[in-house]
């Protein structure tokens, strides 16, 4: 009786828990509206009301026990963890394993070779059947789904077979050197025919990697020039028709770092400038494939192929950059101006190049930025060739000029793009202006500084024009910055002149042939106070016709201008000058400054600008 009373008490409680279970199912679809349209529909009877809400009951252990599990949806954490242990498990311990398995062949087969159970010829045979085994291994595992572990298989078997092939020629000296470069070159080829079949990059990423060792392992210590540059161009020109018919754009850069490697390797050996002419003809070839290839790669649409949408891009610039340096190493043993002359054709083909950039399939966005980036290279190539062939200060007047030209052409095709590196052309001759040039004349104003100080005004000249006539909000900000600069910059011209004016005289006062007297110390105070109030009078009449050109070109940010420079002069007349010139030059500058005050203050308040009526409109 006891014990049917306790299945009677169970019974009631898994009634209460699924009664629990069937409200709480019903409350959550309705606070989520469930589409039930994946579920069997019901009839056209009302469904029945969900059954009341009992009293909450504490639940036995017994009932707890016999309730089934209620499953949680996995946590992202948990996905993650399970991604990072799938990928370990699947991919680095595959690949620890393939190096464990191959340590303990080579400590065994290091071990027969060491008690010569193997002679030399039987050792590079077990090789290369080996690396075929094993790569013929792979494909079992291919076929089966597994194609991360089948690359990595071939990766082993490829390695084994170059490995045993070097050793055949360079350890044992079993084959000779044409026969053993066939055998790469055949083994490098079936590599890249089963990454074209079973579309795989890693597969000609191996095939690349190979083809670029070979000359590593067959190398002698001989200068092999034609030869050498020959197979790489065959190489680069390969992984250039690869890559049009497959997305795979990171092979370009794996070629061309490949290629400059064994370059310079060579480079850094061999060259003499008896070879100047093949080695200039075999950089320019190895350019020129690599600026084609920059323009004819093949955009693939997955995730990871846009990931690598910058290689042209990075391969365009380090093309560039290599080759000019190339250029520039070998001509500057004989002559450093040609280099100049080698930068400009450069400018011009990257000219061309940016045109062409227009007709590349692909993203053409990334096509547009490509565009660009060929422009700016032309450009920098121009800037460089200044310096190269130009020296002192017009070096300065080739940068303006080019500044001044890019402006021009901007303004012609309305390009920001080129609006930009004028205004970087400008900067880089402006700061060589300041700070770097020398200038040594004997004349006043008419001079080789002058001229340049002129040029750079014209430039910021034109900066501002071209920003009011396109009148926007950024153009009009450079419009103003440009003004406030050129103000400054003839200031600058002008004050230069001012010193080195005195300058020349007191150095012909110390450079004298006689000995330094009392009287030298009075013609040299004399100078200096000549030269102060010189200062101030060049600062007072260029402040005047700053007033004048705001007058009359009814500008305000002119008459500011003249304001604030009128203002500094006001406070070196009257705390320097007063104490530092003699009586003449202290009367002359008061009277001077005095009246060109009165004459502003005269002119503002006839009002000429009509300043009192605008005032009276915007109040009103």
């Amino acid at each position: 009786m006891a014990e049917l009373e306790g299945v009677q008490r169970e019974l009631a409680e898994l009634r209460q828990l699924l009664s629990d279970l069937t409200r709480r199912v019903y409350r959550i679809e309705r606070s989520l509206s469930l589409d039930s349209a994946g579920l069997p529909q019901p009839s056209t009877v009302a469904p029945p009301p969900p059954p009341p809400e009992p009293a909450p009951q504490k639940l036995t252990s017994s009932a707890m026990a016999s309730a089934p599990a209620i499953m949680t949806p996995p946590l992202r954490g948990d996905v993650l963890d399970r991604d990072l242990e799938s990928r370990i498990g699947s991919h680095w311990l595959n690949r620890i394993g393939i190096a464990a398995v191959l340590i303990g062949v080579s400590y065994f087969l290091k071990y027969a070779f060491d008690n010569n159970w193997i002679g030399a010829a039987g050792r590079v045979t077990i090789g290369l059947l080996a690396g075929i085994a094993v790569v013929i291994w792979s494909e079992r595992f291919r076929s089966r789904g597994y194609r991360v572990f089948s690359y990595s298989l071939k990766a082993v078997g490829i390695g084994v077979l170059y490995l045993s092939l070097w050793a055949a020629f360079q350890l044992y000296s079993l084959i000779p050197s044409g026969v053993a470069f066939v055998a790469m070159l055949l083994v490098t080829l079936a590599t890249a025919v089963m990454a074209l079949t079973q579309d795989a990059e890693i597969l000609a990423a191996f095939a690349l990697a190979g083809g670029f060792t070979t000359p590593l392992l067959l190398s002698t210590g001989q200068n092999r020039e034609l030869q050498l540059f020959s197979y790489l161009a065959v190489l680069d020109v390969a992984t250039l028709a690869l890559v049009i018919f497959r997305p795979w754009r990171r092979l370009l850069l794996l070629s061309f770092l490949g290629t400059l490697l064994l370059y310079v390797g060579w480079y850094s050996s061999f060259y003499d400038q008896s070879q100047f002419r093949l080695t200039v003809a075999f950089a320019t070839l190895f350019f020129s494939i690599f600026a084609i290839a920059a323009l004819a790669g093949k955009s693939g649409g997955e995730p990871e192929a846009r990931v690598f949408s910058l290689v042209p891009h990075i391969l365009a610039l380090l093309n560039a950059a290599v080759y000019f340096l190339q250029l520039y190493l070998m001509l500057e043993q004989f002559d450093k101006t040609v280099s100049a002359w080698c930068a400009v054709a450069l400018a011009a083909i990257y000219i061309f190049l940016s045109r062409q950039a227009q007709a590349r399939y692909g993203d053409p966005g990334s096509a547009q930025t490509l565009r660009f980036l060929h422009l700016a290279l032309a450009i920098g190539f121009l800037t460089i060739a200044i310096p190269i062939r130009l020296d002192t200060h017009w070096i300065t007047i080739g940068w303006l000029i080019e500044a001044a030209v890019l402006l021009w052409v901007a303004d012609r095709v309305k390009s920001d793009f080129l609006n930009a590196f004028a205004v970087c052309a400008l900067a880089l001759a402006l700061a060589r202006l300041l700070f770097v040039d020398n200038f040594h004349s004997t004349v006043l104003v008419f001079n080789a500084r002058m001229a340049s100080h002129a040029v750079a005004i014209a430039d910021l000249a034109m900066i501002a024009w071209y920003g009011v006539r396109r009148g926007d909000e950024g153009a009009k900000r450079a419009a103003a910055i440009a003004i406030v600069g050129l103000n400054v910059l003839a200031l600058v011209a002008f004050s230069r002149e001012v010193a080195d004016y005195y300058s020349r005289q007191l150095t012909a006062i110390y450079i004298a042939p006689n000995r330094w007297n009392p009287a030298d110390w009075t013609r040299t105070r004399n100078i200096e106070i000549a030269r102060d109030f010189s200062y101030s009078a060049v600062w007072m009449a260029y402040g005047a016709l700053l007033m004048i050109v705001g007058f009359w070109k009814r500008s305000a940010f002119v008459r500011w201008q003249a304001l604030i420079l009128i203002a500094f002069t006001i406070v070196k007349v009257f705390i320097y000058d007063v104490w530092q010139l003699d009586r003449g030059y202290r009367i002359v500058s008061f009277i001077v400054l005095g009246a060109l005050l009165l004459a502003i203050s005269f002119a503002y308040q006839r009002d000429w600008l009509r300043l009192s009526k605008r005032q009276a409109q915007g109040a009103a």
